[in-house]
């Protein structure tokens, strides 16, 4: 047992001993501060920038075109009847068992040219001096010709009597029958310096064609 105490002894005394050498042979250091290393900046130089391309939007006709509103209307009011209003008054059916009188309501087909029949007439050839157009009044071109572009022509025939004046003016032949009514009206209304046969003025009978032009209508 006193054995064990001695081994004990020297044990403790070589623990000790051991750290009071170390304590003189290696001293406590301060810790060595730590260097921080500063960042490395390194500049880039931008390229500049590019203007923004405008995006272009495509438009198609299936785009919805704007709504139309319909102007407001004002509501129909009834309109009531006067005594200053104007009234058709509806005439009473005729009394039976009576009947009118044709030559009344009879319109005649056709225009009576006896009176100029009768003339001594002359044709242009036979004269001495031939009648000469003064008033000459445009024919007016028809609505739905003109419209549609179409042109034509009509031949027409008349008298020219001895004081200038056109009678009994009539188609001859035409290239569309819309214009025949237009060309006898225009000519019926023209003037002319009457034909003269041996000094004298004389009835002459002519022809003249008369020309539907786009570019003169």
């Amino acid at each position: 047992m006193r054995q064990d105490f001695v081994i004990g002894l020297a044990l403790s005394a070589v623990i000790h001993g051991t750290v009071f050498l170390e304590g003189k042979l290696f001293p406590n250091r301060p810790p060595a501060p730590v260097v921080r290393e500063r960042p490395t900046l390194t500049v880039i130089d931008m390229p500049p920038l590019e203007p923004e391309e405008p995006e272009i939007v495509e438009t198609t006709s299936d785009a919805v075109a704007p709504a139309e509103f319909a102007p407001p209307m004002q509501v129909d009011v009834p309109q009531v009847v006067t005594d200053t209003s104007f009234v058709q008054r509806i005439q009473p059916p005729p009394p039976e068992n009576v009947q009118p009188n044709a030559s009344l309501v009879k319109i005649p087909e056709h225009r009576d040219n006896t009176a100029w029949h009768k003339l001594q007439i002359f044709d242009p050839s036979s004269l001495d001096q031939q009648p000469v157009p003064r008033v000459r009044t445009p024919p007016q071109y028809p609505f739905e010709q003109r419209r549609q572009g179409v042109t034509g022509e009509v031949l027409v025939e008349f008298i020219v009597d001895t004081q200038g004046n056109v009678l009994g003016a009539f188609a001859v032949r035409s290239s569309q029958r819309e214009f025949e009514s237009a060309a006898v009206q225009a000519v019926s209304k023209w003037k002319f310096k009457p034909g003269r046969r041996a000094g004298s003025a004389v009835n002459t009978r002519m022809q003249i064609p008369i020309v539907f032009n786009l570019d003169d209508a």
